[in-house]
């Protein structure tokens, strides 16, 4: 039995992996968490422990007017306790330190009518402090690895599902409400979260460490997911591309609603080949069938 300490309490997920693993893995695995405000984490002993699953730190930032002591407190948390995280790991024996590294690395979304997919050889580039934050954490604890030490870094696209944060249950809202919607033709890659468990668990289950790039098998048209949200709820929504050019003009404004645009049209996905690991077992949930459990 693997024993997986989960260093951030009452993170997303890590309580939906913890669920997880009691529900699929009760004899394979087995999961403490610690939580990380207080700083007691650093008097309790991880040696015990086979993994150390790192959760901890801020996300969905918003890049607008935010001040230098705000950006700083990202690093603090995103960068500097991920790293200290690692070491610590490292220094009580524990073979295996898996980070939740993100997409956001690569920078933002393409804009409408532009493709953007990364392949092993993209070079992350960040777009604002928020990537650039888990781009440094990204490179700082896989410094630590070692023939001893092993390091596994996460890079998911959007994670959505039941309870999600982010960008998805604002989507979410809209498909419920609007009686329109724009057909804007694009790709995103997401990653259901019990998709991403599964992940987590075959990962664990083979102890490598590595930089892994999991999504979902298919990609998603914003507009399509939207249509089938509305479904769910039973509710009329008409998807037109008569709609488009208001997306179009939206697009042309300065600041926050142009990157909002971008953020639901735009495309960004990783290749297909870079996400076949454990021969794609971990993908358990099509998009359509991953829009039912959510909603």
């Amino acid at each position: 039995m693997k024993r997986v300490l989960v260093t951030g309490a009452n993170s997303y997920i890590g309580e939906s992996f913890a669920t997880w693993v009691k529900k699929k893995y009760p004899k394979q695995i087995q999961v403490d968490t610690v939580d990380m405000i207080d700083g007691s984490w650093r008097e309790k002993q991880f040696s015990g422990y086979d993994i150390v699953f790192h959760v901890a730190g801020i996300a969905h930032a918003d890049v607008e007017k935010v001040s230098e002591e705000r950006k700083a407190f990202y690093y603090k948390i995103n960068r500097d306790l991920a790293i200290e995280t690692a070491q610590k790991a490292k220094s009580d024996g524990v073979k295996l330190f898996v980070f939740m590294s993100s997409i956001i690395i690569y920078g933002e979304s393409a804009r409408i009518g532009h493709t953007k997919r990364i392949t092993y050889d993209t070079k992350p580039k960040p777009a604002n402090f928020y990537g650039d934050s888990k781009w440094q954490a990204d490179q700082g604890v896989r410094c630590l690895e070692d023939e001893n030490f092993q390091v596994a870094v996460l890079r998911p696209p959007m994670i959505y599902g039941k309870g999600s944060k982010g960008n998805y249950p604002v989507l979410a809202k809209l498909a419920r409400k609007l009686p329109i919607f724009p057909d804007i033709q694009n790709e995103r890659s997401m990653l259901h979260i019990d998709n991403l468990c599964e992940f987590l668990c075959l990962l664990m289950q083979h102890g490598k460490g590595g930089i892994y790039f999991p999504q979902n098998a298919e990609y998603v048209q914003t507009s399509e997911m939207v249509r089938e949200i509305a479904k769910m709820h039973g509710h009329k929504i008409w998807v037109s591309k008569v709609w488009n050019p208001m997306v179009w003009v939206a697009e042309k404004l300065p600041g926050k609603p142009s990157r909002l645009v971008d953020k639901a049209f735009g495309n960004l996905v990783y290749e297909k080949d870079m996400s076949e690991d454990f021969g794609g077992a971990y993908q358990i949930l099509d998009w359509k069938k991953s829009i039912e459990r959510t909603e």
